[in-house]
């Protein structure tokens, strides 16, 4: 019988960070910036970007004015008042004809007219 022996040395891991933020060599900062940039795909807006979200702002505001116009002219109907209401795109007719109301919608471009009647209505109380 024979036996081998072998020796064996072993040594314990060390862990060393890449990154210099985190304890590792400032001699990689460049290389993981560059691989970051290299990846990035992100493109700063353009001035004339910048000018399409003050439009669309604008185009809010007046969606909104609109809305609140239109609400207030509902809101007269529910008093018995009869309204109109001219824009720079439609023309919004609201009568309110012995409990079922008509509203007229007519497009200005085309003079395409969009009648709506609702029945059963109950006025608030």
């Amino acid at each position: 019988m024979s036996f081998w022996t072998i020796d064996v040395s072993a040594t314990e891991l060390i862990y060393t960070p890449v990154n210099p933020n985190f304890g590792g060599s400032p001699l990689n900062g460049s290389y993981l910036l560059a691989g970051a940039n290299a990846i990035n795909d992100y493109k700063p807006p353009q001035e004339d970007s910048l000018l399409g979200e003050s439009e669309n702002s604008i185009q809010r505001l007046a969606a909104n004015l609109e809305s609140r116009l239109i609400g207030q002219l509902l809101s007269d109907v529910g008093n018995g008042n009869t309204g109109q209401l001219s824009t720079d795109d439609f023309l919004l007719n609201i009568v309110d004809n012995n409990g079922a109301l008509m509203i007229q919608v007519t497009d200005k471009a085309t003079g395409e007219t969009s009648t709506i009647q609702v029945s059963g209505l109950v006025p608030d109380m």
